[in-house]
């Protein structure tokens, strides 16, 4: 079994509101289209944090100086 394609925000929604009024996590995954185990990950996620959609983490490689420290070269400079 291979990784299957990431669910879209759409799915994640319909997901978040068949299992708040209480359907059946087996009903939820048949609707969408998905995994148990997709179903009980995207809805722990929304009772938890409230929100489905995922925020971006800091990316890329962290500064050596801050702002500050770039103004104060600039002066010495």
């Amino acid at each position: 079994m291979g990784k299957r394609k990431d669910l879209s925000e759409f799915d994640k929604d319909q997901i978040v509101m068949a299992r708040r009024p209480g359907q059946s996590i087996s009903k939820t995954a048949a609707l969408v289209g998905c995994s148990r185990s997709a179903v009980v990950s995207i809805y722990q996620k929304w009772s938890k944090e409230g929100t489905v959609v995922n925020r971006r983490q800091g990316h890329g490689r962290p500064r050596l100086i801050d702002a500050r420290g770039e103004r104060r070269l600039a002066d010495v400079v």
